[in-house]
């Protein structure tokens, strides 16, 4: 009989060394908590879990159960969302945005399409430049809508590829206009409640902070940055932004339920007889999209390549992903130090979720991940 990956996992040095790693970032609090779980298609191991829940209590320490907020892993989950209606016969990937929201219709901004957005190359910033204003507010989702609605653009659509969260922002109501549903709703019904993810949402749902042991008190307090630390009503950690639902970043979720959505990728879009997308789907979204942008510089479309919301692997780059998978690997990474990535090569996921925010390198991850890849190559 096979022996199990998480039997071929204890006896290579580099899992060995990724343990003795993780073991002593939590001690010496570099990293508050980590857990991981890897996998292939068919199998996964165990959530590994190191450190603590709480910042100042040492002794609540993670468990598999711990629900993590993961940033901006949101946004392919969101893209796939939207990629969903694509294959329905309900949207174009070039269609325009001012179609679906005619007040996004001003002038430099006509031409923006489905597929701008999913891809970074829209020209809309990463952020508002009133942001931080509307979150000490506590403002809803619409009004960062309006606000992506107004602001000016970066760069001209289709000259470059950017980061841009405020191009999730508009996906979320043009989602929301064509569909008439709200898009954490359709998440559960359509890919959440299908895959058995049962510890995820697109921002916590009243009933989690309710009863006698309430969800929420399984989530892991982030570590916030110093500009985020007197914003207790406002930060990653406050109900607010735990039930905004921000498409571009305000998913909850824990390394379990990811795997189960790395598997069904691999899977061409089933999991357990369940079909979520079709195979076509999931190759066009994890194909490079801006290659053929031709008025995208040429190293940009070489070397930054983007896939339909996911992130594909970038040579000669280390943040986050790391330096080892291999060039069909794709995923993401969020600002509250977490990592997704599946390579379909090799068959083989990890999902890396801690509390310490890592940007702009994502310097723990990417040495996690590593350390990952090696430990499964060598498991075989």
């Amino acid at each position: 009989m096979p022996r199990l990956l998480a039997d071929r996992l204890a006896d290579s040095p580099a899992w060995n060394r990724l343990c003795d790693l993780a073991n002593r970032w939590t001690e010496d609090g570099s990293v508050p908590a980590i857990a991981l779980q890897c996998g292939t298609a068919a199998e996964s191991i165990e959530t590994i879990c190191f450190g603590r829940a709480r910042l100042d209590a040492p002794e609540r320490k993670i468990d598999e159960h711990t629900i993590f907020l993961v940033a901006s892993i949101t946004k392919p989950l969101v893209a796939m969302a939207v990629m969903q209606l694509v294959e329905r016969g309900q949207l174009l990937l070039g269609t325009r945005a001012c179609e679906i929201v005619p007040e996004f219709g001003r002038q430099g901004t006509y031409g923006i399409t489905i597929r701008h957005l999913l891809t970074h190359s829209s020209g809309l910033p990463d952020m508002l430049p009133n942001n931080v204003e509307l979150r000490q507010q506590r403002a809803p989702l619409a009004e960062f809508v309006r606000g992506t609605c107004a602001v000016e653009l970066e760069f001209p659509t289709g000259r470059n590829a950017a980061y841009s969260s405020m191009g999730f922002v508009l996906l979320g109501e043009i989602f929301a206009r064509l569909t008439g549903l709200a898009l954490p709703e359709f998440l559960a019904r359509e890919f959440f409640q299908p895959l058995g993810m049962r510890d995820t949402a697109l921002g916590a749902p009243d009933d989690w902070f309710t009863g006698p042991k309430p969800t929420v008190d399984r989530f892991a307090e982030v570590r916030v940055p110093e500009n985020m630390q007197s914003g207790t009503d406002w930060n990653w950690n406050s109900r607010y932004w735990r039930q905004l639902g921000a498409p571009w970043g305000g998913l909850l979720t824990t390394p379990a339920d990811l795997g189960r959505y790395a598997r069904m990728l691999l899977g061409r879009g089933q999991l357990d007889g369940r079909r979520v997308l079709a195979p076509s789907t999931i190759d066009i979204a994890t194909r490079n999209q801006i290659e053929l942008l031709r008025e995208i510089p040429e190293e940009v479309r070489r070397c930054k390549p983007w896939g339909l919301g996911w992130r594909l692997c970038w040579p000669t780059h280390s943040a986050n992903f790391g330096d080892l998978l291999g060039p069909r690997a794709f995923g993401h990474w969020g600002a509250t130090g977490t990592l997704l990535w599946i390579d379909p090569e090799t068959a083989r996921w990890c999902a890396i979720l801690t509390t310490q925010p890592q940007e702009p390198d994502g310097t723990y991850i990417a040495r996690l991940s590593n350390l990952v890849v090696a430990a499964l190559s060598e498991a075989g």
